[in-house]
């Protein structure tokens, strides 16, 4: 960044990734009820695999924003992720850069196939988590995976079998819902339920009554 203006990566950043025992060191805030923290967030958007959450916690550790999204399969570098964290933060929270000290807390949960054990992605993600965080004025809060063995809070070691990377098959269908109820099999169907069907009637046979009624001017509109 030059003069407030961010110029892209430069040669001086250098590898754009951190590992587990750095993330370990840098003394990142606990979350103070990890379980519960996923669970909200995973009931809020169902994440699927290769899905990234980003969420801020203010000062009593409540959720007061979060914005989910993927990421195409060829950004895979540190800096590519924490311009997607940015953007997203910047549309769902304003940023606390006129602060003196930072009050709220940026965590990311990262929906991703494979082990539970740390990867080199991950430490991409966590580059950019911290990186994004200090540009949005925001303290740096820890980074989750859900994975097929379940969530795992890496660095601290706080892990739990559910939810996991397919728990979003279990959430409800929202494209059915307008649906009817299901009725049971021989049981009456209730008179109010009954809806007038309209009736079908093609184009010939519209153009064909149109042609039976010289007389009249049908005015044609294009149906929106």
């Amino acid at each position: 960044m030059i003069n407030g203006i961010d110029r892209g990566p430069s040669r001086c950043d250098g590898h754009r990734s951190i590992t587990l025992p750095e993330w370990k060191s840098h003394d990142v805030p606990l979350l103070r009820a990890p379980r519960e923290f996923v669970t909200e967030l995973h009931r809020r958007h169902l994440p699927q695999p290769d899905t990234t959450v980003v969420a801020v916690l203010n000062a009593e550790h409540r959720v007061v924003a979060s914005a989910s999204f993927g990421v195409r399969p060829q950004f895979s570098d540190g800096w590519d992720h924490r311009n997607a964290l940015l953007g997203h933060l910047r549309r769902v929270t304003p940023h606390d850069l006129k602060r003196r000290n930072p009050s709220r807390t940026a965590v990311l949960l990262r929906c991703r196939e494979g082990g539970p054990d740390w990867t080199e992605q991950d430490g991409a993600w966590m580059w950019a988590l911290r990186a994004a965080a200090e540009l949005h004025g925001l303290r740096c809060g820890s980074y989750l995976t859900l994975t097929p063995a379940g969530w795992q809070s890496l660095g601290d070691g706080r892990r739990g079998r559910n939810p996991h990377s397919g728990s979003w098959t279990l959430g409800p269908i929202h494209t059915v819902t307008e649906l009817p109820p299901r009725v049971p099999r021989g049981a009456p169907e209730a008179p109010e339920a009954r809806q007038p069907v309209a009736p079908v009637t093609s184009l010939n046979a519209v153009r064909a009554l149109e042609g039976t009624h010289d007389d009249r001017t049908v005015r044609r509109t294009a149906a929106r």
